[in-house]
């Protein structure tokens, strides 16, 4: 057998090749498992009452990211080998139910706290309190962000994944600060563009996320797994 045979899906172009198809299946994949929520939120005006309403149609999209950062993990760098779909599937499956678990209390602190802020007048609290509630907001996207991660690569029980996420929230400031880098990116592109484009660039941004955190995930796989 020829060494370009032999080679033959394993080249710079192959892998690059792999990539594309990898992230094009599980953004397309991400989309339809997240749909329900996102044509629930077509139809929601931005009123504050709509607030609850748009969590909920919110849900489907930590399973659904959840299931891309497992097939993203797990994907292969072999143009020869690719079964993004299959993964896709196989991590929605596994994660489905512990990421609702983190992400539905999630999405209930994060509407308490957006609720507050949009009748803050109301309430009668100094400004520094919204400051406060701000920065409460902000930290629990990035305590979020490495529950997804965690939560989508290893099988802690859901406690256990909120203690871990909180530890490595302050033990990795670098991870924690390019997560952060990343919600203002999307925050950015939602303002500026348009609030369907962070869906539309999920697998790359999620790819980001994943890039990130290696420092989180190697330290889970090293200290708290057997």
């Amino acid at each position: 057998m020829s060494s370009a045979a032999t080679d033959f899906g394993t080249g710079v172009l192959s892998r690059a090749a792999a990539l594309v198809h990898t992230l094009l299946t599980v953004e397309a994949l991400f989309l339809a498992a997240a749909s329900p929520g996102l044509v629930g939120l077509l139809f929601l005006g931005p009123d504050p009452a709509n607030l609850p309403l748009a969590a909920l149609c919110l849900l489907p999209l930590g399973p659904a990211a959840s299931a891309a950062l497992y097939a993203l993990r797990h994907r292969s760098r072999d143009l020869t080998e690719l079964h993004p779909a299959r993964v896709y599937g196989r991590g929605w499956r596994l994660n489905a139910v512990p990421a609702l678990k983190l992400w539905a209390p999630l999405l209930a602190w994060l509407t308490v706290i957006a609720f507050t802020l949009t009748h803050f007048t109301a309430t009668g609290l100094p400004r520094w309190w919204a400051v406060l509630l701000g920065l409460i907001g902000v930290t629990s996207l990035l305590w979020g962000a490495h529950a997804l991660l965690l939560t989508s690569l290893f099988t802690f029980r859901a406690r256990d994944t909120a203690r871990l996420a909180a530890y490595f929230l302050l033990r990795h400031g670098r991870a924690s600060l390019a997560a952060a880098s990343l919600l203002v990116l999307a925050t950015g592109l939602t303002v500026l563009l348009t609030e369907a484009l962070p869906a539309l660039l999920a697998a790359p941004l999620l790819l980001s996320l994943l890039h990130a955190g290696r420092p989180v995930i190697a330290e889970a796989q090293e200290d708290f797994t057997s």
